[in-house]
């Protein structure tokens, strides 16, 4: 590779950033074609998962493909879904040269669509230097087809105390305009939003997008409600039909109940429970979501969510919005009680961001493993 190619695969691993949280249950996906040092075509997934990133840049170039050079973020599909592979396309296309990052673990894929190029004659360029950076992209994607579960990002909008709450319970706002924002942002890049019941009755929130003209790119809303106890007055059971509402609950609830959250609009999955506390196994809840095709989620519950999925090592991403005040040990905690164990034992984990948002700070971690 060159210093060319490496300027053209990072603009397609870009790219392919504009398709998150949207996309799922398929990969985020960023094509470039380019012959002559000029850009002939270019693609992201579109929203649902088609058309593909090749469709669109191969679209846009027209039979000026005919000996360009492909610029992928991830191996190009090899099955027949509802459109026909990438990989034919490339090569009917009459693709010289395919630069990309990394393979498709999707078994579907898994090496047949290089395969298939190769054997059509072009040349099949790896670039395992730019792999980290791609599979960060599509860490959901990858984490589903390795564990079967989405990512889950953690977020905690805290005080400089670790507070989430005054001793009243008051929450809003705990964090300025600007950090409101970017959460925003944040549901838009996941294909899901889960919490509480908890919080879903002590908030009654919407968890949409709004101020940024993303509102066709909210996410699913996930509600962790055993007993499906949450109101059907609530703001999220009056906007199930314009917004999706899945609610995870126990196998054993009222049949009644279930129906009239089913004939509001919502999407009702039971889940296993845990055996020890009779609470919502939250790993076989993912497992579920993972099975519906979700890839990403965005956790915004309150502190016993929170403590929970730490727990059980279920946290990828921990992001945490931090506010300048003081509340107080009678405040509430941003998270809940946590393993009786020594210091040593505790999970720790690495700084990869901080920045400052108006006057608040968000900084981001990743597990240290």
């Amino acid at each position: 590779m060159n210093e060319a190619d490496a300027r053209h695969l990072t603009h397609a691993i870009n790219l392919s950033r504009r398709g998150l949280g949207r996309t799922w249950p398929n990969p985020a996906v960023g094509c470039v074609l380019v012959k002559s040092g000029r850009i002939l075509g270019r693609g992201w997934t579109q929203p649902g998962g088609r058309p593909h990133a090749e469709t669109m840049a191969l679209a846009q170039a027209g039979d000026a493909a005919q000996g360009a050079d492909a610029y992928v973020s991830l191996e190009p599909c090899a099955h027949h879904g509802r459109t026909p592979p990438c990989a034919d396309a490339l090569v009917n296309a009459g693709i010289a040269r395919l630069i990309c990052p990394m393979e498709d673990p999707d078994p579907r894929v898994s090496g047949k669509g290089l395969g298939r190029l190769r054997d059509a004659g072009v040349e099949v360029i790896m670039a395992p230097e730019f792999a980290s950076e791609a599979s960060d992209v599509n860490a959901g994607f990858l984490r589903r087809q390795e564990l079967g579960r989405p990512l889950v990002t953690l977020k905690l909008a805290l005080s400089l105390d670790g507070r989430i709450a005054t001793v009243r319970g008051e929450s809003r706002w705990i964090t300025g305009p600007q950090a409101r924002r970017e959460v925003h942002l944040m549901r838009a890049n996941h294909d899901a939003v889960l919490i509480g019941a908890g919080t879903a009755r002590a908030d009654d929130p919407m968890l949409d997008i709004r101020e940024l003209g993303l509102a066709d790119a909210s996410p699913v809303r996930v509600i962790a409600d055993g007993s499906l106890s949450l109101s059907l007055t609530s703001r999220l059971a009056q906007t199930a039909e314009l917004q999706p509402l899945w609610i995870c609950h126990k196998s054993e609830v009222e049949r009644d109940r279930r129906a009239a959250w089913d004939a509001a609009g919502a999407r009702t999955l039971p889940c296993a429970t845990d055996g020890d506390t009779g609470a919502l196994d939250l790993a076989e809840l993912l497992q579920v979501l993972g099975r519906e095709g979700i890839t990403r989620i965005l956790c915004e519950g309150g502190g016993q969510l929170a403590a929970s999925l730490l727990r059980r090592d279920l946290v990828d991403r921990l992001v945490i919005m931090q506010a300048g005040l003081v509340l107080g040990r009678d405040g509430l905690a941003g998270v809940g009680a946590m393993a009786d164990q020594s210091l040593a034992d505790f999970a720790r984990w690495r700084l990869v961001e901080l920045r400052r948002i108006g006057s608040d700070t968000m900084s981001e971690f990743r597990p240290l493993r």
